[in-house]
């Protein structure tokens, strides 16, 4: 069924509540006796709808996923409910009262702009989608500052709102899409709609774009949640967004910034020169995905006082512990040139049970190697092993997470 009407009706809302916990081992049984009194579509669909709710719980949390209505794309697709919350404050605090939300798919950030008081237009082609994003508004009592409406986003007038959130599509029928000017729409004609907008406008790119391909007169930002990058923006006429009034310095950095959800805490680019590179002290940090992407291991590594194991290899040394919510920090105990059997050897000798294995900067597989060298437990103890390069030699750290506050 490719329809979402049926399922809001009477009887596919009361369908949606007696299915909501089914558990998929039990399905066949549960669709096999629901088919006796309702229409067998109609029972595939809830069961269906049911299904991409329980997936939905992870992005949206249990209370509004229990009452949305998802596609198969929209959950895999649609922004993560404490990122659309943390965009949606930033656009209100940048003065931004109505948006136009272009390639809205089933409406999460519509949802989060609403409830921050923001009105907006949801535009998005595909049918299904667009009714996926109306039901979403309805449901979730937004619908009077929600419009949604189904057409092609390059058509659409925006004139009567402040600004656009654009958020083209970047998967097709085989899969992600690499060229920006294959997006739907394309990079180019976003840029161009965001650089109109009266006020502030901000544009969805994937994580990976690469640092040069940021228009100089855009800000980029990467935003991790619970420590995963989640994505970047682009955002167009915010005070950081220019790199043509700055000065050197900054001109060499750029306006990147790294947003760490929940918090938010954020960091800023200063243009700072790499890192030295010096050997690896009692501490070893390992920066936020955000950070990295952003290129602002330089600002973390000043916070620390300290410096790179290596020059191509974003891990940080220090001979203090100081705390940071931009990187984990790990107490380093051991520094080996790389040697599985050594490393086996060692965790028999010190009746290591856990092993967490992480790895930059080397071609051994974590995974691989954990079971190469711990088979089976030794003992209670819990290690973690850092695969990388030091210097430039391939090397093995071994230590635990940092506790409390070290003065080296």
């Amino acid at each position: 069924m490719n329809d979402l009407a049926p399922l809001l009706t009477p009887e596919g809302r009361a369908l949606l509540e007696e299915v909501r916990d089914t558990d998929p081992a039990h399905e066949l049984a549960v669709a096999t006796r629901l088919r006796r009194e309702h229409p067998a579509e109609l029972v595939s669909a809830a069961l269906g709808q049911a299904r991409l709710r329980q997936r939905a719980v992870a992005k949206f949390g249990e209370e509004d996923a229990r009452r949305m209505f998802f596609t198969p794309n929209g959950v895999e697709q649609s922004t993560r409910a404490s990122v659309a919350a943390y965009r949606a404050r930033r656009f209100t605090e940048l003065g931004v009262t109505s948006v136009a939300d272009l390639c809205c798919g089933i409406g999460g950030d519509a949802i989060a702009l609403a409830r921050a008081g923001i009105r907006v237009l949801a535009v998005d082609r595909d049918p299904l989608t667009a009714a996926a994003a109306r039901a979403n508004a309805e449901a979730l009592g937004l619908a009077e500052l929600i419009e949604v409406r189904e057409a092609d986003v390059t058509e659409v007038d925006t004139a009567g709102y402040d600004t656009v959130f654009v958020d083209p599509a970047r998967r097709g029928g085989r899969g992600r899409i690499f060229d920006p000017e294959a997006y739907s729409p394309p990079l180019s004609w976003a840029i161009a709609t965001a650089r109109t907008a009266p006020r502030a406008a901000a544009l969805k790119i994937a994580p990976g774009v690469p640092h040069e391909a940021v228009p100089d007169d855009a800000e980029a930002e990467w935003i991790s949640d619970g420590g995963d990058v989640k994505e970047a923006v682009l955002w167009f006429g915010t005070e950081q967004a220019s790199r043509s009034e700055q000065g050197p310095a900054q001109a060499k950095g750029g306006p990147f910034r790294a947003t760490l959800l929940p918090g938010p805490r954020t960091l800023l680019s200063r243009g700072l020169p790499d890192p030295p590179v010096r050997p690896p002290g009692r501490y070893l940090y390992e920066p936020d995905g955000a950070v990295i992407r952003a290129h602002l291991v330089a600002e973390v590594a000043e916070q620390l006082d300290g410096g790179l194991i290596d020059e191509t290899i974003a891990y940080i040394t220090a001979d203090e512990h100081r705390p940071t919510p931009y990187a984990t920090a790990y107490e380093i105990t051991d520094v080996l040139p790389f040697n599985a059997k050594k490393l086996k050897a060692l965790l028999r000798e010190r009746g290591v049970g856990t092993l967490t294995v992480k790895k930059r900067g080397s071609a051994v597989e974590p995974e691989e190697l954990r079971r190469k060298v711990l088979p089976k437990p030794h003992g209670t103890e819990a290690v973690t092993v850092f695969l990388t390069r030091v210097a430039g030699a391939p090397t093995m750290l071994l230590g635990h997470p940092a506790t409390g506050r070290s003065t080296g």
